[in-house]
């Protein structure tokens, strides 16, 4: 037991000489009170570490369903394997669909759309695969069709660089990184998907635009049509065929995503 003499005084509102003739029995209550806040304190600390391991831990499994799911590289090489045999397909395929229902008196009719499905699969790929898979899909799509395999639209081949519509394509590239990597920011939701296309469309179409502003420059497009006219063509007649297939992605991706990652 300490000297009961030396305690030091417990609060410094009591005088020397009140504490001088404190008994010493009460001196030692007083030691054995503080002994046992310093303990109380101690292990009220260790809970409050406790506690906020608890709570950190807590907080990662509750924020685990408002996380992306993260690509693999297995599913990279799948998604991209599976995005490039998409783009080629969807180059040659019409994009179709039915009257609206207030005509439906004389009965339902299939009407086309004026679009392939080729921008529909590239924006699909990155909603599905993610920005890597996207993005490779589409390197390997222009580099065989550069290397004259006819899987572009008007086949293949170097001399494809002086094709109008070969801009559009170097878009896929940009646009379906984009596209997949907005798609993964958060949960698969409409409308996050929809705004992950709406992204990456308007990236193919700007440089889309862009090529054909550098090709009129250098070779006046092959004196075929003017600048205008070849947006006109490419950009802003096929529009609305195209924002109907971006609006069905959006759909289908959306489905797809709860199916695999929910």
């Amino acid at each position: 037991m300490s000297d009961l003499k030396q305690l030091a005084k417990p609060n410094a509102d009591i005088t020397d000489y009140e504490w001088d003739v404190t008994p010493p029995s009460v001196k030692f209550l007083i030691e054995h009170l503080q002994q046992l806040v310093q303990q109380k304190q101690k292990t009220i600390e260790e809970l409050q570490v406790e506690n906020q391991w608890l709570h950190n831990r807590l907080d990662l499994e509750l924020d685990k369903p408002n996380q992306a799911h993260t690509v693999s590289p297995p599913e990279i090489i799948l998604w991209a394997t599976v995005g490039l045999i998409l783009t080629i397909g969807g180059t040659f395929v019409q994009a179709y669909t039915i009257n609206a229902p207030w005509s439906w008196v004389g009965g339902m009719k299939i009407q086309t759309l004026g679009v392939s499905y080729q921008i529909g699969a590239v924006l699909l790929t990155g909603c599905l695969g993610g920005k890597n898979a996207a993005l490779l899909s589409q390197i390997v799509y222009v580099i065989l069709g550069l290397a004259w395999l006819p899987i572009f639209e008007r086949g293949g081949g170097w001399q494809y660089l002086q094709q109008p519509t070969f801009g559009y394509i170097l878009g896929f590239i940009f646009g379906a990184w984009l596209c997949g990597f907005y798609a993964y920011q958060s949960l698969a939701r409409l409308n996050s998907l929809a705004l992950s296309c709406l992204i990456g469309f308007v990236v193919i179409h700007l440089t889309g635009i862009t090529y054909l502003t550098v090709l009129d420059l250098l070779t006046n497009l092959n004196g075929n049509q003017s600048l205008w006219q070849a947006i006109l063509a490419y950009s802003i007649y096929p529009l609305p065929g195209q924002i109907a297939v971006v609006c069905a992605v959006s759909l289908i991706a959306l489905v797809m995503r709860k199916l695999m990652f929910s």
